[in-house]
């Protein structure tokens, strides 16, 4: 190691690394980024550009000039994986460790030095190994309809509301258009038994790790000196993923000096639920107008079809970057429509069989889905096809209401075959585990979890369908192996995952299926111009993980939670996604293959005169309350509200985009404006 006053202008002794010769590999935009190792710096890395190789070049190099002694830098990263990749890379350029850590073992390491100093002498209390653990018990205790409220909902709007220094009394001002997974003053009141739980049994969460250390740091003048004194070069790797309290700790690190640099892309947002920001990215020439900025295009993982492809769809967006591709050209990517889901599975198999004939590995093969309950049909069908796969993540097995539905079965096995089991079972999951008790925008979970639940009532229609005579016992038995199956899946083959998952890696040939209005962007999106956003991001990283191969598509039918078929539209990012020249004047009717899905036109030239009582009630509400119409309801909703005619309230949570909230909210003046247009239509 080093000792601390060995650094001076130039190299440190005894090296032998030249700093030049490492910026050798780089691009001109690169190595400008490498060069910049003091002041404050913003480097605006797109997918595939090399970001990993710019921050160990740029480490290096600041070592190797003399510009900072190694002990004196911190490596700020989203994962304690990608601390130790950037250790061990900067490590094989010949040079000395360096500190990487994530914000939050940063913060508890001074959190643990500072405590006892503050606490006469008693050391930091325990952290909570999960939060789970005290939010399972209150969520179960909810009253009602509210009762099957996920609690990964609950701790994940509670971590939104820390990452804002929000508390429980201050939780329902700063809400704005933000809906809660439930009734406020009952989300209010599992925020404040969590807070007061942990105080009672001596614990402290993640959340808490950030927010005592900038309170200590910011109170104690001393601490915060010392905290300045130990490090004086800062580095912040995917910056648009920082929240506001991680912010706040980033300044008091940084105090007044300005040797900081952030690395980050503002089209792979895709954590705002959980408190992520990327205005801290977008608006760091605001703070530091006198900032060295750089931008990485020169993508080195794709070819020129699939970036053609990416650059396409952040365009629509009203986004000017373009990503330059430095491959060879590859294949045209393909957006297929299929007749139903079976027939989108057989086409994903059949390429997969071709592809692996051509040479390319199993492990080089990707589905990425929106959510995970869409996997299982993917699952069956490359079982089916005798295709090795792996699931990244939570198997579907594995999930909570998943577990509960095989339990339920097990313990109240229904005395049906055939069909009437399929409506046993459908009828039990609706009884005791709330399936079709939708509530959009009530959290990604529960979204998750009603897709989880259609999904296994899915399985069943298989099983009836491939055995009419099949029983409790034999679904038992099928489901069963389904799940061994699963558990041993191994490491060499597909990689199945979400497209939150599958940030960060990438693959020769990447299959996007299931790309409908509902599933990209997920209903919860629809009419919410900021999560729609953060849907075709979340599209732009999937299409961005393929090297060469990208295959994208929907299905015109699939199976509904009620088993029935429906019809799908395709994703209106799919329209955006066909060349300029391609697409349709726009007067020209469009074509019944690739329609502008969703739009509001297009939703409100179906409604009729109970669609536009809604929508006027629905106008009067929202100026009332002061809130968007859509967070009300979406036209979507008052369709089906129309469509199905709901007498009462039980009746009107079926409705998909209501739910216990906004019944509870709601629900009487919907009926009753329901009630009165039908009085009308029958008068007439």
């Amino acid at each position: 190691m080093v000792s601390p006053g060995a650094v001076a202008a130039g190299t440190l002794p005894g090296m032998t690394v030249d700093p030049e010769a490492l910026l050798a590999p780089l691009n001109s935009a690169q190595r400008e980024a490498a060069r910049a190792v003091t002041g404050p710096v913003v480097i605006h890395a797109g997918a595939g550009t090399g970001k990993t190789t710019v921050l160990t070049r740029r480490a290096a190099h600041a070592i190797a000039t003399g510009a900072v002694r190694p002990e004196r830098m911190l490596l700020v990263t989203f994962t304690e994986k990608a601390a130790g990749q950037l250790v061990a890379r900067i490590a094989t350029l010949g040079l000395p460790r360096v500190a990487a850590r994530t914000f939050h073992s940063a913060a508890l390491a001074q959190l643990r030095h500072f405590w006892p100093a503050h606490h006469d002498g008693t050391a930091l209390p325990e952290i909570l190994d999960s939060p789970f653990r005290i939010v399972g018990p209150l969520a179960r205790r909810l009253p009602g309809g509210y009762r099957y409220t996920p609690a990964k909902d609950l701790v994940d709007e509670i971590g939104w509301a820390r990452s804002r220094g929000l508390r429980p009394e201050t939780y329902e001002a700063a809400l704005g258009d933000r809906e809660p997974p439930l009734k406020v003053d009952l989300f209010v009141g599992v925020f404040r038994d969590y807070e007061r739980q942990k105080r009672r049994t001596n614990v402290i969460d993640f959340d808490d790790m950030l927010t005592l250390t900038a309170d200590l740091l910011a109170e104690d003048a001393a601490a915060v000196a010392q905290v300045r004194g130990r490090y004086t070069w800062f580095c912040v790797d995917e910056y648009q993923d920082t929240s506001p309290l991680q912010q706040r700790l980033l300044d008091l690190w940084l105090g007044d000096r300005r040797d900081v640099c952030v690395v980050g892309d503002e089209d792979q947002t895709i954590y705002t639920f959980s408190g992520a920001s990327s205005r801290f990215l977008t608006g760091f020439t605001e703070r530091y107008p006198d900032a060295t900025v750089v931008h990485l295009v020169e993508n080195h993982r794709s070819t020129p079809e699939v970036l053609g492809l990416a650059n396409r769809l952040i365009a629509a967006g009203g986004r000017t970057k373009g990503l330059i591709a430095t491959r060879p050209p590859g294949p045209a990517p393909t957006i297929v429509a299929h007749p139903g889901e079976e027939a989108e599975l057989a086409s994903i198999t059949s390429a997969m069989r071709g592809l692996r004939q051509g040479g390319t590995p199993w492990q080089e093969m990707a589905v990425l889905v929106r959510l995970n309950a869409q996997l299982p049909p993917i699952e069956d069908a490359l079982r089916a096809a005798e295709i090795p796969f792996r699931v990244r993540g939570q198997r579907f097995f594995e999930r909570p209401e998943i577990r509960d539905a095989v339990a339920t079965i097990r313990r109240r096995p229904p005395a049906a075959a055939g069909s009437a089991l399929r409506d046993a079972v459908a009828a039990l999951l609706e009884q005791r585990l709330g399936m079709g008790d939708d509530a959009t925008g009530a959290g990604g979970e529960a979204k998750e979890r009603q897709a989880a639940l259609a999904s296994f009532l899915a399985m069943v229609d298989r099983l009836v369908a491939a055995d009419p005579a099949g029983d409790a016992d034999a679904l038992l038995a099928d489901l069963d192996r389904r799940k061994r199956v699963e558990a041993d899946t191994g490491e060499g083959g597909v990689e199945l995952a979400t497209l939150h998952r599958a940030k960060g890696l990438e693959w020769d040939a990447v299959f996007l299926p299931g790309l409908e209005e509902g599933s990209l962007p997920v209903a919860q999106a629809s009419g919410d111009p900021a999560a729609v956003e953060e849907e075709r991001r979340l599209l732009y990283v999937g299409i961005t993980r393929a090297r060469r191969v990208l295959a994208l598509s929907w299905a015109t039918q699939r199976t509904s939670t009620q088993g029935r078929s429906t019809t799908r539209k395709p994703s209106r990012f799919l329209l955006e996604l066909q060349p300029r020249a391609a697409r349709p004047p726009a007067s020209a009717p469009r074509p019944r293959s690739m329609p502008a899905a969703g739009s509001p036109t297009d939703v409100a030239d179906k409604g009729g005169e109970m669609f536009a009582a809604l929508r006027e009630w629905r106008l009067g509400r929202a100026r009332s309350d002061a809130k968007p119409p859509y967070v009300i309801a979406h036209d979507a909703t008052l369709l089906e509200i129309e469509s199905r005619l709901p007498r009462t309230e039980a009746e009107l949570r079926r409705v998909p985009g209501m739910g216990p909230v906004k019944v509870e909210t709601y629900g009487a003046e919907i009926l009753a404006v329901v009630a009165a247009a039908r009085a009308r239509a029958d008068d007439a």
